[in-house]
């Protein structure tokens, strides 16, 4: 199975950190139902052109939340999440991002309501017919 997750070698973001939050949102998301198999760590490794600690270090992440299973032997698969998890991860990763924006914001000296009208902005952007979803 091939993910779709991207890195961006510009970031300032680890790799780890890339790989584990794209990998959460499509569980998360459904995109990745429950019982997938996941690509071995040393595909995902090459795919994603990392090292396999690193990958090691994203599936055990997201082991001990509870969105994988790894199964000696068979390999890593998605595990059987509740919506109320479900929900609980999803919100949380909004907020987080939401949180960032906002701190980004004022680093920058924006005011609450230029934040406000520019996350306006991004929601009629993303939700217009043709837009990025």
């Amino acid at each position: 199975m091939r993910l779709p997750i991207q890195i961006n070698e510009q970031s300032a973001e680890p790799l780890y950190h890339q790989i584990e939050v794209q990998l959460r949102a499509l569980i998360v998301s459904g995109q990745l139902e429950e019982g997938a198999l996941l690509p071995s760590i040393r595909e995902l490794a090459q795919a994603v052109k990392c090292s396999v600690i690193t990958v090691k270090r994203v599936y055990s992440d997201l082991e001990n939340e509870g969105l994988l299973r790894t199964r000696q032997g068979t390999g890593t698969y998605v595990a059987k999440v509740g919506e109320q998890e479900r929900d609980r991860h999803k919100y949380a990763a909004v907020i987080d991002a939401l949180e960032q924006a906002v701190s980004t914001g004022k680093r920058m000296q924006c005011t609450e309501a230029e934040l406000q009208e520019l996350f306006q902005e991004a929601i009629r952007h993303h939700y217009k017919p043709g837009g990025d979803s």
